[in-house]
């Protein structure tokens, strides 16, 4: 396979993830990193031994030897650097959720559908094995028809307050198995129903739980609390269960497969989505962001997740934040 020049435009923590991993594949060359950070942007530029960085991303989509980008900002800078990117003729992995608003993705969808590039938005539980081996055996039919669906996405209250500064749980965690719902089920979610708490008084609420009626009848349940107690070990703590009428699946994302109890404490590190093995990244976010570039070097369209299904599940959190305020179920704005 010939080799893919990458970018990355966004370097906080997940951005940070992005730009190890794909310095770490084959076949490709990290060969720019944005971020209007001074410090940080060239602290990784050494780090990782990128050529170049940039401060401003419109430099970084001037750049002739940079092919295809990661796009790692906050949900309310994706649809900027998301349609310059298309216009700039460069492929798009651009991170979830998609955008902020529905109108939001549409513009992203406009322009992908006027280009000739790469448009992905990075569901990365669709890379995570237990998800898409248990999608797997759902399409086959082995649970008959689905009827209810509950997933759970926790995380320590220490370590959700500087997020809330700037994005809820419903749509910051809530959007991936919104997601897993819709790609487990193929049916299409109707209304919403959804209730938030506030208990520190950021700007946006530490817990979020939503109720989803889906066009065949089934309901799905999201909870997202992101306050567990002072003193909970970080992980995310995921779990989810799918009821059919001949089956079910139960699905165990992020319970503490791994402890570690040092000077320092209780430690439970990653081991799904990005974790260090044999000195390279590993996990989910190396097999998404390899799938990627494996469609750019063959200039074929992913399967895995489609720009219309990443829509999907924004208009469903968008319907369940607004029912949050207005304490009534809302209609899913389809497409």
């Amino acid at each position: 396979m010939r080799t893919i020049g990458y970018g990355v435009i966004g370097l906080g923590f997940f951005g940070e993830k992005h730009a190890e991993v794909a310095a770490a594949l084959p076949d490709v060359e990290l060969r720019a990193l944005c971020t209007r950070q001074d410090d940080r942007r060239r602290q990784l530029k050494k780090r990782l031994g990128v050529a170049r960085d940039y401060k401003d991303y419109h430099d970084l989509l001037a750049d002739p030897d940079v092919e295809a980008v990661s796009i790692v900002t906050h949900v309310d800078q994706h649809v900027g650097p998301a349609v310059d990117a298309l216009r700039a003729g460069k492929h798009v992995l651009l991170e979830k959720p998609m955008a902020r608003t529905v109108a939001e993705c549409d513009r992203i969808i406009a322009a992908a559908e006027k280009s000739d590039r790469i448009l992905m938005v990075g569901h990365i539980c669709r890379f995570n094995p237990r998800y898409a081996l248990a999608r797997e055996r759902i399409v086959t039919g082995e649970l008959g028809q689905i009827v209810s669906m509950y997933a759970r996405r926790n995380i320590p209250a220490a370590r959700s307050r500087s997020v809330l500064e700037k994005i809820g749980p419903l749509l910051g965690d809530g959007i991936h198995d919104t997601d897993l719902m819709l790609w487990m089920s193929g049916a299409r979610i109707e209304t919403a129903y959804a209730l938030t708490h506030t208990v520190r008084g950021l700007p946006n609420p530490d817990l979020g739980w939503a109720m989803y009626r889906f066009h065949t009848g089934a309901i799905g349940v999201i909870e997202d609390v992101w306050f567990l107690p002072e003193g909970t070990p970080f992980r995310i703590h995921e779990h989810m269960e799918i009821i059919g009428t001949d089956g079910a699946i139960y699905i165990h994302g992020g319970d503490m497969n791994l402890v570690v109890q040092g000077r320092l404490g209780i430690d439970c590190p990653d081991t799904l989505y990005w974790p260090q093995m044999h000195g390279e990244p590993s996990g989910a976010l190396r097999t998404e962001l390899a799938y990627f570039v494996d469609c750019v070097a063959k200039g074929t369209k992913p399967s895995v997740v489609t720009p219309l299904e990443a829509r999907a599940a924004v208009a469903a959190l968008g319907a369940a934040e607004k029912s949050a305020r207005t304490g009534k179920v809302v209609r899913v704005r389809g497409r």
